[in-house]
Order: structure tokens, then sequence, then C-alpha cells
């Protein structure tokens, strides 16, 4: 996946908050069918979804575009599908997943519908939300059940599904969530999946919480942020973005080991510190993270 810094949620029943998203500036729009479309507007959500991903696809529009489904429980998963895989569409967030079989089943019937449209096969990608008690104790074989999962969110925020599912309080200090959200970035990198996501910050005023969340789930390694309001967008690019005195860092790293590498050393001292094959491997991860981020601005 994109290293996406934010993935900006937008009413599918609102096509014009579709521009609006996009004028945030954030890396992808994930165009909603479900919790924030009333329950009577679902079946004609469908067909605004898909007109959205024509007209931006069309357009030639920066974000790319995702599309939360309805859970296979609510009986409306078949028919959003139907309707929104289609070209533009990059992937899938996934709400309310059970075990890695909902991801089998559903990669099944994604190759089914691509066959069917002449699309590229494999093309869609799948990114998890962690919303159920039984997702969570089952993350690991939910990231490895399909090539299709690109990347793992683990799902924060305060009285919704995961709070529920747990029976946990949320803390802005966030230790009651620490191991999972761990344990949801050690399935996604032990599955090859370098760009796990957080989210969401629903204190929609409060910025300065909001990078203190950002902050600490970057250290913990995640990459992104899942947003519910534009305003959210430059918190997360600016948190999510290597800055540049650390790329330069890490610049000068590659070239003195380069450097004693060609001399014949396999180690060095670097300003003041040893560095040897490992410390490169990590330098090239930062610089290729920027150089990405970069490159999807």
């Amino acid at each position: 996946m994109k290293p996406y810094r934010s993935m900006l949620f937008v009413p599918g029943h609102k096509s014009a908050w579709a521009d609006k998203g996009i004028a945030s500036g954030a890396d992808a729009i994930i165009l909603d069918l479900e919790d924030s479309v009333p329950p009577a507007e679902k079946i004609e959500a469908r067909a605004t979804v898909a007109g959205t991903i024509d007209r931006l696809t069309e357009q030639g529009v920066r974000p790319d575009l995702w599309v939360r489904c309805n859970p296979d429980v609510t009986g409306l998963l078949n028919g959003d599908l139907e309707a929104v895989i289609r070209p533009g569409l990059t992937g899938l967030f996934l709400a309310k997943v059970f075990d890695a079989a909902d991801i089998v089943r559903l990669d099944a019937v994604i190759t089914h519908i691509e066959r069917r449209e002449g699309l590229t096969e494999g093309a869609i990608g799948l990114l998890v939300s962690y919303e159920t008690a039984q997702s969570m104790a089952h993350c690991e074989q939910i990231a490895a059940a399909s090539p299709r999962v690109v990347s793992l969110l683990g799902a924060t925020g305060p009285d919704a599904d995961a709070g529920r599912e747990l029976g946990i309080e949320f803390t802005p200090e966030g230790m009651e969530t620490l191991y999972l959200r761990s344990r949801l970035v050690l399935a996604a990198r032990s599955n090859g999946l370098h760009h796990p996501v957080v989210g969401v910050w629903q204190d929609i005023k409060n910025l300065d919480g909001l990078r203190s969340f950002c902050l600490d789930n970057r250290r913990l390694g995640y990459r992104g942020l899942v947003v519910i309001h534009p305003s959210h967008v430059a918190v997360a690019h600016e948190v999510f973005t290597p800055d540049a005195g650390t790329v330069d860092y890490y610049r000068r790293l590659l070239a003195a080991y380069r450097e004693a590498e060609a001399a014949g050393s396999s180690a060095v001292d670097f300003e003041g510190q040893h560095i040897d094959i490992a410390h490169v491997k990590t330098a090239e991860g930062i610089i290729a993270l920027a150089d990405a981020v970069a490159a999807n601005a």
C-alpha cells in the first residue's frame, strides 16, 4: 500500500463532500457506505458512491479512492461490492471482520467481479479494521489470509465498536489499548505489511490531543491515521511525514557507511555512534519512506 499519512472518511451519500475531502489534501479518501449513511439511504448510496468514483477517476484526482462497505452480517455487503468494484477503486476498508474465513470468502467474490468486469485480478486491496473481539483474537491469521490484505487498522476510538466489544474505557494515554495496538503492528509487520494505520481521533477540535495521539502511535510503529474530519489531515501529515532533519541524518549515515565499506570495513564510527549493516537497513527504510511520501504528496 502507498504510504498514506491520512485516509479521510467521507459519507458516501454526499458526493460533494468528497470534493471537500480532496481539498483537505488527504492522501486517500474512504467513501463510506456504513456508519455515516442513514439506513434508509444505504441502497441509494451505492449508486452515489459508484458515480463519485467514476467522476473523480475521470478528473484524475490525486488521492486514492477507497470504500467502506457494510459488513456481511448486515446482508448488504454483496450488493455494495457489485456497485463499487469498478475502475478507479483502490481498495475496500473492511468493517466488522470476524476471522480469516471472512477474508477468504470476500477474496473469492472480489476475484469473480474483477474477472467478470475485465479488471486486473488482485488489483482491489483490503484494509482490515479490527472492530470485533474475534478479529482481534485472530489478527495474525486475518493479516495472512489473502495477498489482497495490504494494511491493518488499530481501532482506538472511544465509545465505538472496539471499546464496546472489549468492555474497555478509553483514555488519551491509551494504556488500555497498548497491547492490542502493539499486537496489530506485529501482525502487520510479520506478514510484510509495512504501513499499518491507526484511528480514529474523535475530539474534533482538540488538535493538540490529536498530535500527541499521532506521535504516540508513530513511535509504536503506525505510519498513518484514519481521520473523520478534514482539519485533522494537516496534523497527520505533520507527524507521519519523516522530518527533513531525520532524513538528512540517515542520508549522511548511509554515505559514511558506503565510504567505509568501499575501504574494506563493515562498521564505522558515525558522529559518535557505532553503525553497521543493521543501521544501514534502518536508514534505507526511513529514506525510502520519505521518498515514497514525497512521491505520493
